[in-house]
């Protein structure tokens, strides 16, 4: 498969993805199993603490995994993800996801997401199971 597909594949998903877009999601690589995204922590990310709230550095991760399990044009729905937050993320942070595919089976896919911030520092660890509906997204 070309990366033609994985490509048009994750701008169809991002046109229609209003979250992704409210994130500040920037897309860096994405090619078949495999997706690369950035954002910046603004201050509205923020919990009580003035630190990044978890659930957006989950929802940031659960992108990165929706762009890799999605790409290959195979509608793919999340069953099961967990994080482990490492360190704290400050407003102007830039954060980098890297979504690895561990397992590409008929039904089940099964991704790695590192989240590191500007200085190469992981911040946080994601691991994502999807269900694969076997119907075409675009």
């Amino acid at each position: 498969m070309s990366n033609e597909i994985p490509a048009s594949v994750v701008a169809h998903l991002m046109q229609h993805d209003a979250f992704s877009q409210w994130l500040g999601i920037k897309i860096i690589e994405i090619k078949e199993g495999y997706s690369k995204i950035e954002m910046v922590l603004r201050q509205e990310m923020t919990n009580g603490f003035s630190v990044a709230h978890g659930g957006i550095i989950f929802s940031f991760a659960d992108s990165a995994l929706a762009f890799a399990c999605n790409n290959r044009n195979n509608l793919s729905l999340a069953l099961e993800c967990n994080i482990s937050f490492l360190k704290q993320v400050n407003v102007g942070d830039t954060l980098i996801a890297e979504a690895t595919e561990i397992h590409n089976g008929k039904s089940t896919g099964v991704y790695s997401i590192s989240i590191t911030n500007q200085n190469q520092k992981q911040v946080a660890l994601f691991k994502g199971t999807c269900f694969r509906t076997g119907k075409n997204l675009v």
